[in-house]
């Protein structure tokens, strides 16, 4: 393994469903971000600055975005009864993982989204003037996530 950047084009995703892992292929992952949230409060008696304090971490949504198929996933199946099914049932969480490949197919990144369930679900737009691939866009909540 060498010290060059890593390209990011190449990579899996990992959902543990009830048939076992549940391996599929997206054109593009993204929000794999975290920042310490801070809060600002003001000292009596100085008003040239306030203080900022940490909060805790901040994450966003892990968004994800595929081709759209006719069959039918697990996936989606989760999303549909998440999302669909309103709040009559509990929510099953899901970790999911994002691995990062090199060209031999092995992992050599990977990040681990623990507690994760679908809030949003959306197809792109449908347009007889135009002649594209219809995507789906899943997007995910969770509690953290963690490089591995």
């Amino acid at each position: 393994m060498s010290d060059y950047p890593i390209t990011g084009f190449y990579f899996r995703l990992s959902f543990p469903l009830e048939l076992g892992l549940f391996d599929t292929s997206f054109k593009e992952v993204s929000g794999m971000s975290m920042e310490m949230g801070t809060e600002e409060i003001a000292e009596g008696g100085e008003n040239r600055f306030k203080h900022r304090v940490p909060t805790g971490a901040k994450y966003q949504n892990l968004v994800l975005k595929r081709g759209l198929t006719t069959s039918v996933s697990a996936l989606s199946l989760w999303c549909e009864s998440t999302i669909g099914g309103g709040l009559s049932s509990s929510i099953t969480t899901q970790t999911i993982l994002v691995s990062l490949m090199d060209e031999s197919g092995f992992p050599i990144k990977n990040w681990s989204f623990v507690n994760a369930w679908p809030v949003k679900w959306e197809f792109s737009p449908l347009d007889s003037m135009k002649n594209e691939i219809v995507i789906e866009t899943l997007e995910f909540t969770y509690d953290y996530f963690l490089a591995i």
